[in-house]
């Protein structure tokens, strides 16, 4: 298996870099936001810190691809790092600290690309999470400072704790009947929203958690950690990895079930 470490090792010093740009940029009383032509936010945050990370990649892995939220893909090749600069945009302009630098290596194989190392950076939270293939996910400060996630060993929907993003979506899709069966049939549910609710499956404090519309930046690096920390990763139309436009995440023993109730056959 090939050895992603160095791979690894850059994603953190780019994720320190990032860190850095947004954080002096969080609750800044002149900060400038945009809109984007899908009617969701943009900040001058979110365009820095994907510049700084492109510019960083250009040096130190030349050959590899780049595909990014705010500017899109460059390159070509069986490489492809896929950006997500602030994930939580919303929550990052009005000052909310739930928000994360996703970056994610990707490499050509059966059934497209697939992630093989993934970050998640929260600086306003204080957290950081990352996972190579083959060699688990972790949590900690850095990579020599960490502890290793594993998922929970809930195997009951009505012992389960659910998080989720927002219930417009799913009514959007007319899955809404299916979602709400869902959180009746749980113990909690709470709306941590973005990337948390994925980094909390993979550490095993939650059980499952479902969006119904995402993009490729916002999945990658949430798919492997959880993977590696032993959960399940894909569409609601049950398939694996990040490339469905939607995701369901749990510690593998509910994943069924979530999708059966997520897709209305229960």
């Amino acid at each position: 298996m090939p050895d992603y470490h160095d791979d690894l090792r850059l994603a953190h010093v780019l994720a320190d870099a990032a860190d850095a740009a947004t954080m002096d940029r969080f609750k800044a009383l002149d900060l400038k936001v945009e809109t984007k032509p899908d009617m969701t936010p943009v900040s001058e945050a979110d365009k820095a810190a994907e510049e700084l990370i492109r510019s960083s990649l250009q040096r130190a892995r030349p050959r590899d691809a780049i595909l990014g939220e705010e500017y899109g893909i460059e390159g070509t090749g069986p490489r492809r790092w896929v950006i997500d600069p602030i994930d939580g945009t919303k929550n990052y302009v009005r000052g909310v600290p739930v928000w994360a630098t996703l970056i994610s290596l990707m490499e050509a194989g059966e059934g497209g690309y697939q992630p093989v190392v993934g970050v998640v950076s929260a600086p306003a939270l204080g957290r950081r999470w990352w996972a190579a293939k083959g060699g688990g996910a972790y949590t900690g400060r850095s990579l020599t400072s960490a502890t290793r996630l594993k998922v929970s060993q809930v195997s009951r929907m009505q012992d389960a704790s659910f998080a989720y993003s927002s219930l417009t979506g799913w009514e959007e899709q007319g899955r809404l009947d299916g979602f709400m069966d869902l959180t009746r049939a749980v113990w909690r549910t709470r709306g941590y929203g973005d990337f948390w609710p994925y980094m909390m499956v993979a550490e095993g404090s939650v059980d499952i958690s479902a969006e119904p519309e995402l993009s490729l930046w916002d999945m990658a690096a949430n798919a492997i950690i959880v993977t590696e920390a032993g959960g399940t990763f894909t569409g609601l139309d049950g398939t694996p990895g990040p490339h469905s436009g939607n995701a369901a995440a749990s510690n593998g023993l509910l994943h069924d079930e979530l999708l059966g109730y997520l897709n209305q056959r229960y």
